[in-house]
């Protein structure tokens, strides 16, 4: 029976008209009161150093990660927030890599150790984090004309490809999570949402003598064979003349955790989000719509992506956070057929916005602002990625 000329039904295409509306506004914008907001919460303004938790909170989270470090310079970027940018970059350099990220990749966590000093906790670097950081830096240098961002971005680039790629026997070239323990014997532990295509678009453009070119056409391949039940998964292992298997998370000390059964969850989340993210120009875009489906089809019937998916492609938690809402903003945005799918999701969003704070969710974690972030960020086109992976940036449009 059809409910298209209910009441309620009305209702929701007004509520979602609206949402629809304040993602896409072409006009000039004002500032960006979500990266405020974020900067406020998560950014100490002094050092520069992006805390997991509240900065006003003495006993929370209040651990650092490279990922955080890096993001917040991309962010800072696309708000056109120099100061920020430079903090940031700062503090990563002196507290994460020794001083200078030209000779070393930033270690990935920082924290206090078990004698209260704060330190680096754990020195492997996270690959992640660096291709964001050498992206954000090229890209930094460009839209600002500094020649010093573009060098120290191609000296990051050349770490990167001297110690997080590995050409994995019988698929070809790829990046690995880390520069140690993520290969052990003939098999090698991937990460899917390491993988943002346009940004290897965009290293390729810059390095085109680089592994840059080769890992952004191994992207879709090592999705449709990783992704088998259409969902993306978090972890997943490389067996040369087997193809790839879920994997359970690696044993990694701090927050990050180890162990459990294969699932797609907090990583996997953010391939549909850099999914969505690419430029459909890009020859690309579409095999890597097309080698994670499934969540696209939960969503046609279901009110919240699902926190977790098993390693058999079934929903095993039924409603993720707040952020998991955000981050397929972009990707349903790519199935026309889908638009009340995403109206659910805007709605959603909005449901659960802090006016106060400014903040997404009950607990306004920090992953979550991350991928509201991103996603929000997109939808404004406050930011967008060109068919070769550039950035392109409202601010620069006005």
């Amino acid at each position: 029976m059809s409910h298209s000329n209910s009441r309620p039904g009305k209702r929701f295409f007004l509520i979602a008209a609206f949402c629809i509306l304040s993602f896409s506004c072409g006009c000039k914008q004002a500032p960006w009161q979500l990266w405020q907001s974020y900067s406020s919460h998560f950014i100490d303004p002094r050092s520069g150093r992006v805390l997991s938790g509240d900065v006003s909170d003495p006993s929370g989270d209040r651990h650092t990660t490279s990922e955080g470090q890096a993001y917040a310079l991309f962010f800072a970027l696309a708000a056109n927030d120099r100061p920020t940018f430079d903090r940031v970059l700062a503090w990563t350099q002196t507290n994460l890599a020794a001083g200078d990220l030209s000779t070393r990749l930033p270690a990935w966590l920082w924290g206090k150790n078990k004698d209260g000093q704060w330190k680096v906790l754990d020195a492997n670097s996270a690959s992640d984090a660096d291709v964001w950081m050498a992206y954000s830096l090229l890209e930094a240098g460009r839209l600002w004309n500094s020649p010093s961002d573009i060098r120290l971005g191609h000296a990051v680039m050349a770490l990167i490809a001297k110690n997080e790629v590995a050409n994995l026997p019988g698929f070809g070239l790829m990046l690995l999570p880390g520069p140690t323990g993520f290969q052990h014997g003939n098999t090698w532990i991937l990460n899917p949402s390491y993988l943002p295509p346009f940004l290897f678009e965009r290293l390729a453009s810059v390095d085109p003598s680089g592994p840059w070119r080769e890992i952004a056409l191994n992207v879709p391949r090592l999705l449709e064979q990783s992704a088998r039940h259409g969902y993306a998964m978090d972890w997943v292992e490389y067996v040369p003349a087997d193809g790839f298997y879920p994997a359970a998370a690696p044993a990694l000390p701090g927050p990050a955790g180890s162990g459990g059964d294969p699932v797609g969850s907090y990583d996997a989340i953010r391939v549909y989000l850099w999914a969505g993210m690419t430029n459909p120009d890009d020859a690309m875009h579409g095999a890597i719509l097309n080698a994670v489906p499934a969540m696209s089809v939960w969503l046609a019937n279901h009110d919240a992506p699902p926190e977790k998916v098993s390693q058999d492609g079934i929903p095993v938690q039924n409603e993720g956070p707040i952020g998991f809402s955000a981050a397929v903003l972009p990707y349903l945005r790519a199935f026309p057929d889908l638009s009340r799918a995403s109206a659910r999701q805007m709605i959603r969003l909005s449901a659960q916005k802090d006016r106060t704070s400014g903040l997404y969710g009950k607990d306004k974690a920090y992953y979550d602002q991350c991928l509201a972030l991103f996603a929000t960020g997109f939808l404004d086109a406050r930011f967008r990625f060109g068919s070769r992976g550039e950035l392109n940036v409202e601010w620069m449009r006005q």
